[in-house]
């Protein structure tokens, strides 16, 4: 049984996890003729970028950016690698094999 003071603080977690949903999105950004197909992308803190290789060769997708530091390996035709961002600000993110391949990636809260 439930003691009132209990009641509240429970009553008052479900309240805040109700009135605060995470709604976290998914872009896709493939790597195509050397390039990706996207130059810069908008995105928010916890949104997820998928990377696929749509090249005959493979790609390593990497960032040193002091906002987030990832190197996905490297991955084959059809492969697909992810990243979740987790702080705001600009992430560069580029290919280790292709150094002109580059990614402009502006994370805001």
């Amino acid at each position: 049984m439930f003691t009132a003071p209990r009641m509240l603080t429970l009553l008052s977690s479900v309240i805040t996890l109700l009135a605060a949903p995470v709604f976290a999105a998914e872009f896709e950004v493939s790597q195509k003729d050397k390039q990706f197909t996207a130059s810069t992308l908008k995105i928010k803190v916890g949104d997820t970028i998928k990377f696929k290789n749509e090249d005959p060769f493979p790609h390593n997708v990497y960032s040193l950016s002091e906002i987030q530091t990832f190197d996905l390996g490297s991955h084959g035709q059809g492969a697909v690698k992810s990243v979740v961002f987790t702080k705001p600000g600009i992430v560069e993110v580029e290919c280790a094999v292709h150094p002109s391949m580059k990614l402009i990636v502006d994370v805001s809260k």
